[in-house]
């Protein structure tokens, strides 16, 4: 399976824009923090948060697109199938199935969401977020509108509250706060 290193330097070839690879980092931070919660393989997890955006420069306009040419980049990397179908699943293109699946259609957005939140926050500051800060601005729908509300509420398949859920990929993005410059 392709290990980190390598799912990082092509994530970095194909991915040119400072903050998306930001938002791809963070992602693995959320996915990773929310694997060892559930006792799941973190590695696998985090190289899916790595990689479900591998294609997003060539398939921006065309989101019917979106996942098909990374799956077609990853085959010479011999990827496991779950990795792949939890990736197609983020944009909605599959139906979600098993954790992998859920927790990345949920993180993907949370993510953005938090960033916002953070620099909506007068500290700045992720480690600042609370409880009641991010359900407030979660309510707020016109607050951070491309984080899809409803992808971030199926954390509910995950048997995760919504509050539970935010608060726990915050956590997993706090270990990249540095890289994060948040």
């Amino acid at each position: 399976m392709i290990d980190h290193k390598t799912a990082l330097a092509l994530m970095e070839e194909k991915i040119e824009n400072v903050n998306l690879r930001k938002h791809i980092r963070s992602v693995e931070a959320g996915m990773r923090h929310l694997a060892l919660r559930f006792g799941a393989d973190a590695d696998l997890w985090g190289l899916t948060g790595i990689l479900h955006d591998l294609d997003y420069n060539e398939t921006a306009e065309n989101e019917s697109k979106h996942t098909f040419l990374t799956e077609e980049w990853l085959k010479p990397y011999d990827v496991p199938t779950d990795m792949i179908y939890a990736i197609r699943c983020h944009p909605g293109h599959t139906p979600c199935k098993s954790q992998m699946d859920w927790a990345l259609y949920s993180v993907d957005p949370t993510t953005g969401f938090l960033v916002a939140c953070a620099l909506m926050h007068p500290d700045k500051s992720l480690a600042a977020l609370d409880e009641r800060f991010v359900l407030k601005r979660f309510k707020e729908k016109r607050f951070a509108a491309g984080a899809t509300r409803e992808n971030m509420a199926a954390c509910s398949n995950l048997d995760m509250e919504l509050a539970e859920f935010i608060l726990a990929v915050r956590d997993g993005m706090l270990n990249i706060g540095d890289y994060l410059g948040l």
